[in-house]
């Protein structure tokens, strides 16, 4: 292994800790995308209704 490569490589707690904060960062972005209340003052009244009544 040469020195270069040495010192891009990172050990696997490092890699969990990087992969750790990309997953909380992720589902908190789906939960503001997704959020439930929003959804839900979004759609219509009678999503199932039958739109000739």
């Amino acid at each position: 292994m040469n020195k270069s490569s040495k010192q891009n490589t990172i050990t696997r707690k490092e890699a969990l800790k990087k992969m750790g904060k990309y997953a909380a960062l992720t589902a908190a972005g789906t939960f503001l995308v997704l959020n439930p209340h929003k959804a839900q003052a979004s759609s219509p009244p009678d999503p199932g209704g039958n739109p000739f009544d």
